[in-house]
């Protein structure tokens, strides 16, 4: 009988794990089960680029030419809804039971539910895959107000593409500062400045008490008792792991399934990756990271060396408001032994050092000036022997020289 590895979930994870397992092995059978009526797309784009045409080829993590090519059967429109890790089998809503090789787990997670009253009134959106962006969209109307519930990245790119389609947005969010877990305290008030510049009203240190309207909102309560007036609420406040397909299985959990480094859950044979995967106690989240461990899942799945994923230094790019920054590493000065800070010509950055090392940098120079910063957190380039007092450029020309070829 010829191997089958059979992939659940139809994200980044899974592409990069069906890929990593092809280049491993030119022979075997391998197939993606996604509940989704569409072949892989990248998520990102959802807020990114809402107002775009999200059903077109430019969304799709690799075209279907591709998945052709290598020989990878893409089941859409399919829920896996049985593991029996003892038969090595699953089995589909329709009936189909597959028997694997290996068995991967890409369900990835579901944005996390606004426990508040009025969560469930029409016209209270989030946006986690292809068709909330389209009811989304659909419902719209001109002239209409909207609450964005969440300051994080994906809250504000979601505010911007609503602001540039011309409705009034405000943004509310719980924590002191906007993208409090990528930014400094001084880079979150000019981010704030710049969305109130625009037009976007901002409310911080405020949450959501209840949503009111009788059947479709009309408008939302914070916890100082204060109302907001709006016709729609989009909300971004987390994921929560989709771990409903393992709960009577013996694959261990805890936030999400729990893997190892080599990405293997306490069952044999069954390894999980994405959104899905906890390790170390922690459900990473990241684009990137779900990349690389679809990667190494899919490569120890298929190959007789075992490769070990490492945590990726988190990295974000964000293009928002006419604003083009990156945020890499840790930024929080209260973890950091120093930083030092630079606004020149309007571009504000700052680096975070810890034992003589640069473990974080914040800059408004946008994505190509990031390499250097990047390069310098991976590699826990050294900072001995350089005056801290100097200017920040000149501190990192002499940091680029220490850095790998």
């Amino acid at each position: 009988m010829s191997k089958h590895y059979v992939i659940v979930g139809s994200g980044v994870a899974a592409v990069h794990a069906a890929k990593a397992i092809r280049d491993q092995d030119p022979d075997t059978e391998i197939s993606i089960f996604g509940e989704e009526a569409h072949l892989p797309y990248n998520r990102i784009k959802l807020t990114k680029g809402l107002f775009t045409d999200l059903h077109s080829d430019k969304v799709l993590i690799k075209k279907e030419k591709w998945y052709k090519d290598n020989r990878i059967t893409v089941h859409t429109s399919t829920r896996v809804t049985h593991i029996n890790t003892d038969r090595r089998q699953v089995e589909t809503a329709d009936g189909r039971q597959i028997v694997y090789h290996k068995l991967l787990l890409c369900m990835g997670a579901r944005n996390r539910a606004l426990p508040v009253e009025g969560a469930g009134l029409k016209n209270v959106h989030t946006l986690r895959d292809l068709q909330d962006a389209d009811r989304l969209k659909a419902s719209l109307e001109s002239g209409n107000r909207i609450v964005v519930i969440g300051g994080g990245v994906q809250g504000l790119e979601t505010a911007w593409a609503l602001h540039e389609a011309g409705y009034e947005v405000t943004v509310v969010e719980a924590a002191p500062r906007l993208m409090i877990r990528q930014l400094d305290e001084t880079s979150s008030q000019m981010l704030k400045e710049t969305l109130e510049q625009a037009g976007v009203k901002v409310i911080l240190h405020s949450g959501v008490t209840s949503i009111t309207g009788e059947e479709a909102v009309t408008g939302v309560t914070l916890d100082d008792e204060t109302t907001v007036a709006c016709d729609h609420v989009v909300y971004s406040i987390g994921i929560v792991p989709n771990t409903t397909l393992v709960k009577d299985t013996p694959i261990d959990t805890r936030s999400g399934i729990i893997v190892n480094s080599n990405m293997q859950t306490s069952a044999p044979h069954v390894y999980a990756a994405g959104d899905i995967a906890e390790m170390n106690g922690q459900v990473e989240g990241l684009w990137g990271g779900a990349m690389e461990q679809g990667r190494v899942a899919g490569n120890n799945m298929a190959a007789s060396e075992p490769a070990a994923y490492r945590k990726a230094v988190p990295v974000t790019y964000f293009n928002a408001f006419g604003i083009s920054l990156f945020s890499i590493g840790m930024t929080d000065e209260s973890q950091c032994d120093l930083s030092v800070s630079v606004q020149e010509n309007g571009i504000y950055t700052q680096i975070f050092v810890k034992d003589h090392t640069i473990i974080g940098a914040v800059s408004w120079e946008g994505a190509a000036a990031s390499l250097v910063y990047k390069s310098a957190v991976e590699t826990g380039c050294s900072l001995e022997g350089i005056d801290l007092s100097r200017s920040l450029s000149a501190i990192m020309s002499e940091v680029q020289t220490r850095l790998p070829n």
